[in-house]
């Protein structure tokens, strides 16, 4: 485990799918209530990890080094009011797009042809890129 363990205390799936609920809702438009359904599915696997590992690169990729502590204590003043709270509607590139067909295949909700762009060499790399700005987006919104 490369993050704090209680950052995934505070950020639970839940709280993850609250963040990723409008982009998820308005790039598939479907409603938030569907979105959050289907972002808690896809976040109940091993995503959910891997998107903290990649938060927690994001909110050290600075250029002085952060003490961990309290790079914690804000998130968790950030999410003590209102810890469900929708986060914003992300900004879709390539790679944040590759990131919702993860999330799709992890929601059981994408199709075998989408599996299979995403295990060639490219798709992996696209893989890794999205999970890198997902973990950007989330680590701007729980240090708000």
């Amino acid at each position: 485990m490369s993050y704090p363990p209680r950052l995934g205390h505070l950020v639970t799936r839940g709280v993850m799918a609250a963040r990723f609920r409008a982009t998820f809702a308005e790039s598939h438009e479907i409603d938030e209530n569907e979105a959050q359904e289907r972002l808690e599915r896809a976040f109940a696997g091993r995503l959910w990890e891997l998107m903290l590992q990649s938060t927690w690169a994001a909110l050290n990729d600075k250029k002085r080094v952060a003490d961990p502590d309290a790079v914690v204590e804000k998130i968790a003043r950030t999410l003590k009011d209102r810890p469900l709270r929708p986060g914003k509607a992300a900004k879709l590139g390539p790679a944040f797009s590759a990131f919702l067909v993860m999330i799709d295949l992890e929601a059981g909700m994408a199709s075998d042809a989408a599996r299979k762009v995403l295990e060639s060499a490219q798709g992996e790399a696209m893989k890794q890129a999205g999970l890198a700005e997902a973990g950007r987006f989330l680590a701007a919104e729980l240090v708000k």
